[in-house]
């Protein structure tokens, strides 16, 4: 963008509580068509990141710029009804339809009910759920079914930002694999902007673009997932210690 920022941007956004820090002057920017992921040990600040986009939390110092707007000046529902949201829990409702939950957004949004009923049988097919899935309900889904549905619910209001909280953690390994090459599908298709909070290194060297090493709240190093081999902070390099023997960078 003309004026510096990218489509989302973090400018010197800090987060505490109690006058305990949380999140530090963190800057940072992803454009449309990039995944910013979020790697960092348990209590390093990645999730309050994520949090404070769509502010469900609020930051305590700097500004977060959404496609040249800062947050702050935006409706908060509104807002939210724009990002999408996906976690690891699937947050999908139990007693609705797969169909009815893929296009929650676009009924609150007052889509006519034939738009909506378009809307998610186009993206149950995007995500490989065609073929009468969108009849059923959660319950008769598979865990890998349900993390689809909620990609799927994610995309169904035209949303340009995706937010992942460890999406892919409770799912089996061949699952896990399978739901990362359709994510990187999905987002070539959509060009969408993304920012993923993952602990795990293999999976942020997959599905990132640029990968943002946190330690208690501080940003340690912004890479490229090429450049992260060379990376000789303490965070980046235990990290690099956790993969398995034979797997080897660029």
């Amino acid at each position: 963008m003309g004026d510096g920022l990218g489509y989302l941007s973090f400018r010197d956004v800090s987060y505490s509580v109690e006058g305990r820090a949380i999140l530090e002057r963190l800057t940072v920017d992803v454009e449309l068509g990039e995944t910013l992921v979020l790697l960092g040990r348990s209590g390093s600040g990645k999730t309050t990141a994520l949090r404070l986009i769509n502010r469900l939390l609020e930051p305590t110092a700097g500004t977060i710029f959404l496609d040249g707007r800062d947050t702050r000046a935006m409706d908060a529902i509104a807002l939210r009804r724009g990002i999408g949201y996906v976690i690891q829990e699937f947050g999908l409702l139990p007693h609705w339809t797969v169909e009815q939950n893929v296009a929650l957004v676009p009924r609150l949004l007052r889509w006519p009910a034939a738009k909506q009923r378009e809307k998610a049988g186009e993206l149950l097919e995007q995500v490989g759920l065609s073929g009468g899935m969108g009849a059923r309900r959660p319950h008769e889904l598979s865990g890998g079914q349900r993390q689809r549905v909620a990609v799927a619910r994610a995309l169904a209001a035209g949303a340009r930002l995706l937010l992942f909280d460890e999406p892919f953690g409770a799912l089996d390994p061949v699952t896990r694999h399978e739901m990362q090459q359709q994510f990187l599908e999905l987002r070539r298709k959509y060009e969408v902007a993304a920012v993923f909070v993952t602990h795990d290194l293999l999976e942020a060297l997959t599905i990132g673009t640029k990968i943002a090493v946190l330690d208690r709240g501080k940003l340690e190093a912004l890479v490229t997932p090429e450049d992260f081999w060379g990376v000789k902070t303490p965070v980046a390099r235990a990290f690099l210690e956790t993969l398995p023997k034979g797997v080897k960078g660029g």
